[in-house]
C-alpha cells in the first residue's frame, strides 16, 4: 500500500534544513574539532582551533550562519518505493524550500548562471541526487556545499597499474595542492571505483558519514587511517596556519569498476562540514 506525501511537507522540510544546517555545526563535527584542540601542541593552532569552536558556539547562540558562504544547496533523497508524491512535484517542492529557507533565513545567495555570472537570487536550482529504496519513507539529507572547498576537489581517471600506491599518492597530494584554500582542518571524502560520473557522487555521500566511524570494509578502513596520519602530517594545519589538524578525517567510498579504469574522486569538506537529515 502506498502512503502519500505533500509537496508542501516537503517544502518545509528543506527550508527548515536550509536554515538550521547553516546554523548548527553536526556533533560529530564538533567533537572531532575539540578533539584535534586537544591534540595540537602548537600554541597558534591552539588558538586557531579555538577561534574555531568560538565561531561555532556563537552561530549556535546568535542563530547566525557559521560561515558567510552558506553554499549550493546538495539534497540527497532516499525515496521509499511505497511513497507517492500528492500536491505538486518533487523537484519543484525541493527548489522551493531551498528558496523560501534562503530569503526567508537571510542566508546568502552563492547561485549564479555559469558564464554570465548572473544570480539566481533564491539559491536555487538545487543539486538533487535521488535513490529509491525499500520502504514508505521520504529521507532527506541538506548538504550546504561551500565554493572554496568544492573548488579543490579533483577527479582522476587512472590507470589499473597505479594501483593503490597511485590511489594514495593523488590523495595526499590534492590535498597537498589544497593548502589552507578550504579553510582546514578538512573532511576528506573519497570516491574510488564506478566510473567519471559515479566517483564524485561517492566521494561527496562519503562526507556524510559520521566522523569517528569506519569503513565496513576492513581493508578500507586501514587505508583511512593511513591517509588521515600521512595528511596530517603535512603541516598545513589549521587554516593553514601549521599543527597536526590538516584533516579530522579521511572517508572512503567505494564500488565497482570496468577492469580497464581505477577512477579516484576527492571532495573536501571544509571544518563547518555541514549536513541535516530529516525523516518524512
Amino acid at each position: 500500500m502506498s502512503r502519500e506525501i505533500n509537496a508542501e511537507d516537503i517544502t518545509t522540510a528543506i527550508a527548515d534544513l536550509a536554515v538550521s544546517s547553516n546554523r548548527t555545526l553536526p556533533n560529530d563535527v564538533a567533537v572531532a574539532l575539540a578533539a584535534a584542540r586537544n591534540n595540537e601542541n602548537l600554541p597558534l593552532a591552539q588558538a586557531t582551533i579555538d577561534d574555531l569552536i568560538k565561531n561555532q558556539h556563537i552561530a549556535a547562540e546568535q542563530q547566525l550562519p557559521l560561515c558567510q558562504d552558506t553554499g549550493l544547496a546538495v539534497v540527497f533523497l532516499e525515496i521509499g518505493q511505497e511513497v507517492q508524491i500528492s500536491g505538486g512535484d518533487l523537484t519543484t517542492a525541493v527548489n522551493k524550500g531551498v528558496a523560501q529557507g534562503y530569503i526567508d533565513g537571510y542566508l546568502r545567495k552563492s547561485i549564479v548562471s555559469p558564464l554570465k555570472r548572473e544570480n539566481t537570487n533564491d539559491n536555487t536550482p538545487a543539486v538533487i541526487h535521488t535513490t529509491i529504496v525499500p520502504g514508505d519513507k521520504l529521507k532527506i539529507t541538506f548538504v550546504p556545499k561551500g565554493g572554496g572547498a568544492e573548488n579543490m576537489s579533483r577527479l582522476a581517471m587512472l590507470k589499473p597499474s597505479a594501483g593503490i600506491e597511485g590511489v594514495k599518492k593523488f590523495i595526499i597530494e590534492t590535498v597537498r595542492e589544497a593548502g589552507p584554500n578550504p579553510c582546514p582542518p578538512v573532511v576528506v571524502g573519497v570516491g574510488i571505483g564506478g566510473n567519471f560520473e559515479y566517483a564524485p557522487l561517492l566521494a561527496k555521500q562519503a562526507l556524510l558519514r559520521q566522523i569517528g566511524s569506519k569503513a565496513n570494509d576492513p581493508d578500507i578502513a586501514v587505508l583511512e587511517a593511513e591517509l588521515l596520519t600521512a595528511i596530517n602530517k603535512l603541516n598545513i594545519g589549521a587554516q593553514g596556519f601549521g599543527g597536526k589538524s590538516t584533516a579530522l578525517a579521511v572517508h572512503i567510498a567505494t564500488a565497482p569498476c570496468h577492469f580497464a579504469t581505477l577512477p579516484v574522486a576527492v571532495n573536501i569538506n571544509c571544518h563547518v562540514a555541514r549536513h541535516q537529515s530529516v525523516i518524512l
